[in-house]
């Protein structure tokens, strides 16, 4: 091979790029779709690269990024130096594959200072202190295999067996599963918004689609489960479906066969006292306009590896990572 010695003077590496320009081609490949990506590199800053080579540094920077994120300390030294509680979210999207439509996973650290106590009158309308830290991350894996993830990353972080992290996420199985063979001595919270779709969907079938009373009916039981307790909600929702039709049971039963499994993660009133979250938003948002935003743009079909890849890149932006790695 030919020695190229002002090409390693200017830090040029096999793909003829300089590393800061590396840099800006992953930016750029892990904000658009790759084709974008070339026509909006050009019109910045006059950079005239392909989309296939677009794709091919986006996806090596990617690949690399997942090494340096689950085994490089300063990948974790800003998380574990900033103050707050210990938050963890967790949820999945689906994107197109050459394999068919598979799920995307994500999971989220953060820390994040106790807002306000908050009473019934409150807690719909207040508003948190935003996470000091995050780091997020993400794998077409099987559930079992994302939730592996979990506890080196969280011992990583200062959290063994879960203690002082707080899990929050939707009624799915999978979810809850994870977290009592990870983390044994976290604190679970249900996602309240998750918790009121299902009263409401009741209270439409009770009291009729559209109505007030069915409206009524639902906040009225969320609320009550922000001011007392979710035994007692519980209670109060089988004493109602003894008078009822058997319809009207049927829905109370749905609603319950939801909310029983989930009882350890439905003490909101507690929460809401010490100015903790009871709300899983954050992990939505990173699935649909972190996640989602980029990987499903275009109606791209990836091949599994890639997506994880681009996806990992999506996740340093999101978690305040990316200087950090490309540092």
């Amino acid at each position: 091979m030919t020695n190229a010695p002002w090409d390693e003077w200017a830090g040029l590496g096999k793909g003829h790029l300089t590393g800061y320009a590396r840099r800006l081609v992953a930016l750029a490949g892990s904000s658009w779709s790759f084709d974008v990506a070339s026509a909006r590199l050009k019109e910045f800053c006059g950079l005239s690269i392909s989309d296939q080579t677009i794709r091919r540094e986006t996806d090596a920077a990617g690949q690399q990024a997942a090494t340096w994120q689950e085994e490089s300390s300063p990948a974790v030294e800003p998380f574990q130096k900033a103050e707050g509680q210990g938050e963890f979210y967790t949820d999945g999207t689906c994107i197109n594959t050459r394999e068919g439509w598979r799920e995307i996973r994500a999971g989220v650290f953060a820390k994040r200072k106790p807002g306000p106590a908050a009473n019934l009158e409150q807690w719909r309308k207040r508003e948190l202190p935003s996470p000091a830290a995050r780091i997020a991350f993400c794998g077409i894996q099987s559930c079992a295999t994302f939730g592996s993830r979990w506890k080196p990353m969280g011992e990583r972080l200062g959290y063994h067996e879960g203690f002082a992290l707080s899990v929050l996420g939707d009624g799915a199985k999978w979810i809850w599963n994870q977290v009592r063979e990870q983390w044994p001595r976290s604190e679970c919270v249900v996602d309240v918004f998750h918790v009121s779709e299902h009263l409401h969907e009741c209270g439409r079938v009770l009291h009729g689609e559209h109505t007030d009373t069915a409206r009524q009916w639902a906040n009225h039981r969320v609320d009550a489960l922000a001011s007392t307790d979710p035994v007692t909600v519980v209670k109060r929702l089988e004493a109602e479906k003894v008078a009822a039709s058997e319809k009207d049971r049927k829905a109370i039963d749905d609603v319950l066969g939801y909310l029983k499994p989930n009882l350890d993660g439905l003490w909101y009133r507690d929460r809401l006292r010490r100015g903790l979250p009871i709300g899983s938003g954050l992990i939505e948002g990173v699935c649909k306009t972190v996640l989602g935003r980029r990987l499903k743009c275009n109606s791209a079909r990836w091949l599994p590896e890639r997506a994880e890849h681009v996806g990992t890149l999506c996740c340093l932006l999101y978690g305040d990572q990316w200087g950090a790695f490309w540092n």
